[in-house]
């Protein structure tokens, strides 16, 4: 699938069709009281501005903080910034950590009850805001589906570039609708963001399931910043973790290449079997003991990989067959509780 050009939405709509619309900013969080003030203070001057300049029809809008279990101050942070702002700041607990993903759901499912449109970000606000103008702009030319692309990975340290690169070309090789270089960022109509919560999955893979949803599209480019404030929450182990989940949620070709390599390995070892044999009917001898411990510890690994990938797909059946909800919600601030 290509993501190099969305189906056009320009003109779906006409301008004097255009109804003032409620925009929430959607921002998970886990161990970012350091970076909340900052990253509060500046999506509320761009927000404002663009409800002061009538550049969109945004008529008001919400910032909805969700709070992924973290173990430092970021929910105290969270309700102090609700309690003193002036702008509409919520926010929701959830009883424990239960990964970017789903606090991402938690966070649309709240939001959707008032808002038009929702737009999820990170917390630590690399994702320039000043793409939101451009979001908002083609959502009101019709686009249910807005999805914003960083330009390059300039700043990306060496290792993090190299290792994005090679996750998207896993996903690619996989058949995984990923899109490269996109994020978190991006922004959701109302019924895109309705039928979204009609997936049930546990493992959810946001960065797949939203390009193959199909409805109108695009995409928005924008330059990344560096992180103010606070750590990445998203070190080489994690990545690894998140590559893991969005192939086995998304394809079945590791099961497949499986059945391949087992093939693969039969022919060579009927090719070794001929050789050995020629090898005895011309007189030669070998002592073989390290050619047969090699070949023992290669099928043995080829076994165990097998079983680990396989196994992959079972847990992920099991954890889908217990169907147990997704998040708690432990407290809330200026939000819906449910």
């Amino acid at each position: 699938m290509n993501f190099d050009n969305f189906p056009s939405c320009a003109n779906m709509n006409n301008d004097d069709n255009r109804h003032s619309l409620h925009l929430t900013i959607v921002i998970p969080c886990f161990n970012e009281e350091a970076t909340l003030n900052y990253t509060t203070d500046a999506l509320i001057s761009h927000l404002q501005s663009l409800v002061n300049s009538n550049q969109t029809a945004i008529d008001n809008f919400s910032i909805l903080f969700v709070d992924d279990g973290s173990i430092d101050n970021t929910w105290e942070k969270i309700c102090s910034i609700a309690s003193s702002a002036k702008s509409d700041i919520k926010g929701i607990k959830l009883s424990r950590n239960v990964g970017q993903q789903n606090a991402i759901i938690a966070g649309l499912e709240h939001a959707i009850e008032y808002s038009d449109a929702i737009i999820t970000l990170d917390a630590d606000l690399q994702d320039d805001v000043n793409a939101i103008t451009e979001m908002v702009e083609k959502f009101q030319d019709g686009c249910d589906i807005v999805i914003g692309i960083r330009k390059n990975r300039n700043s990306d340290s060496f290792l993090k570039k190299h290792t994005a690169n090679l996750f998207y070309n896993l996903m690619k090789n996989t058949h995984t609708p990923v899109i490269p270089n996109h994020a978190e960022f991006r922004l959701l109509s109302k019924r895109a963001v309705k039928h979204l919560l009609e997936y049930p999955e546990r493992n959810v893979f946001l960065r797949g399931i939203i390009p193959s949803m199909g409805f109108h599209s695009a995409t928005v480019y924008y330059d990344r910043n560096s992180r103010k404030y606070g750590k990445s929450k998203y070190p080489l182990g994690q990545m690894l973790n998140f590559a893991v989940e969005g192939i086995t949620s998304f394809s079945i070709r590791p099961i497949r290449s499986i059945f391949l390599i087992g093939i693969i390995s039969l022919f060579l070892t009927m090719s070794v079997g001929i050789y050995v044999l020629i090898a005895i009917l011309l007189g030669r001898t070998y002592p073989g003991w390290a050619s047969l411990i090699l070949s023992i510890w290669f099928l043995g690994s080829l076994i165990l990989v097998a079983l680990g990938i396989i196994g992959e797909y079972i847990g992920k059946i099991y954890m889908e067959v217990k169907s147990r909800p997704r998040y708690f919600i432990e407290s809330t601030v200026n939000s819906i509780k449910k």
